[in-house]
């Protein structure tokens, strides 16, 4: 079966599923659809395979008679920001919190943002479709390639400017870089806001990124911050378009805690856009509540930035994010943006003087559990009677006092299970039942 675009750009095993001819082909429909008349920025993150497959993407960009512009290993919101500062159109080669051997790339139009649907559709009936071979142009026609050499400076300078001014000297902060793109720029921009950091996971290999460290994975994170007695530990995705962050205690402030953080400091500032923030179906029951309550309306989407980007335009909002991390800042980024949302939110800390712990207990989360389960193929997951009756008898037990979510990944073969329930026993037993009706359903990896 071929690739196909899921929540987030195309994703696959590196040189099994994502082949280099396949993202030279990727590239070449890219080019077509999106257009040869702006330059494409690339960047990537730190894995061993992110250089053979930009280069397979630049072959199929310049095969087409677009010019190709080389970023090196940057943040994906890094490639995003420089695209929308002189309208150019970009690609990254990452595979986020995904495990090493995976690889993807992701799209964005000219001026830095992600493909609508339409546009997505498009790219896929060019890259599948009858003429996918057709060959492009000869001479001055062919595409060029050149190096960017100031993509990092001007992200780290966008990013410290945010703070208009502002410092943040005294603070004592721990980064988990999770050996992936942000390993040059959090440092760098945080050093050079004044704060006294102390770095871990900042030496990739090729092989390293997510490995039991990160935003997925923040138990050093968590041990350094007691260690060293910091006021906040920051930890990062691969590609840092995600974070999660660590109170001075060593307790995890997620996704759903920073957005509640983030929106009530933006309405105290007059800057939340019409009172309103987009969520997604992940969020935790208890973070809508608390906004609806407090004035400020909710808009759920599908999960993935990318619905949460297209709602932010659609309603004109400022702010929108997932649990998992992604935070989009929309006066200032095109993209859910790891390192800016952490540096919003160090700011926060020390103009307020709060600890994080306090600002972070403005929300108390319904008790839930998110669990995952490799499968097979999750074809059909929607329409399985056995899965739909489980998942029925399950919201009807719950009734009001719980939410249920069966979801396949978009980015890889797996399916998420979201439970929330009076007690964290009746979650884990009501998710225990649902994983093992999805199991049934679309079987294990190799069977």
């Amino acid at each position: 079966m071929p690739l196909r675009f899921g929540t987030d750009g195309v994703r696959g095993v590196a040189n099994r599923d994502l082949t280099p001819e396949f993202v030279t082909a990727l590239g070449r429909a890219a080019a077509r659809v999106l257009g040869t008349d702006v330059p494409y920025v690339i960047g990537r993150d730190t894995r061993r395979s992110g250089p053979m497959l930009e280069a397979a993407l630049v072959a199929g960009l310049c095969a087409e008679g677009a010019d190709a512009l080389l970023a090196g290993v940057l943040p994906t919101p890094a490639v995003a920001h420089w695209a929308a500062a002189r309208g150019a159109a970009a690609a990254m080669v990452t595979a986020s919190h995904n495990r090493f051997a995976d690889n993807g790339v992701k799209l964005f139009a000219p001026g830095g943002r992600k493909l609508d649907d339409a546009t997505q559709a498009e790219i896929e009936g060019v890259l599948h479709g009858a003429g996918a071979d057709a060959l492009g142009p000869a001479g001055r026609g062919i595409g060029v390639v050149s190096e960017v050499r100031d993509a990092l400076d001007d992200y780290v300078d966008h990013v410290v400017g945010s703070l208009e001014g502002r410092r943040l000297d005294g603070l004592r902060v721990v980064v988990d870089c999770g050996n992936g793109a942000a390993f040059r720029a959090a440092p760098r921009a945080l050093e050079a806001l004044g704060a006294e950091v102390e770095v871990l996971h900042a030496a990739p290999d090729g092989t390293n990124i997510n490995d039991a460290c990160g935003s997925t994975d923040p138990a050093d994170l968590r041990a350094a911050v007691i260690r060293v007695g910091a006021d906040c530990g920051l930890a990062f995705d691969g590609d840092a378009d995600r974070i999660i962050a660590v109170d001075a205690t060593g307790v995890v402030v997620d996704g759903d805690a920073l957005i509640a953080i983030a929106a009530f400091d933006l309405r105290e500032r007059d800057r939340l856009r019409h009172d309103g923030v987009v969520v997604t179906r992940m969020s935790n029951g208890a973070l809508l509540r608390l906004l609806r309550e407090t004035g400020i309306t909710v808009v759920e989407v599908d999960v993935g930035d990318r619905n949460v980007l297209d709602a932010l335009d659609r309603h004109d909002y400022s702010l929108g994010g997932e649990q998992s991390g992604h935070l989009v800042y929309a006066d200032l980024a095109t993209t859910g943006d790891g390192l800016l949302a952490g540096i919003q939110l160090l700011d926060l800390l020390h103009e307020t003087g709060q600890p994080l712990a306090a600002l972070a207990g403005v929300l108390v989360p319904t008790p839930q559990v998110l669990r995952s389960v490799r499968v097979a193929s999750a074809a059909g997951l929607d329409a399985d009677d056995g899965v739909r009756a489980v998942v029925a008898e399950v919201r009807a037990e719950l009734g009001d006092a719980g939410r249920v979510l069966v979801r396949p990944s978009g980015t890889e073969p797996v399916v998420r299970v979201m439970v929330e329930a009076p007690t964290e026993a009746a979650a884990e037993a009501a998710a225990a039942r649902l994983l093992a009706a999805v199991t049934t359903a679309c079987g294990q990896p190799g069977s």
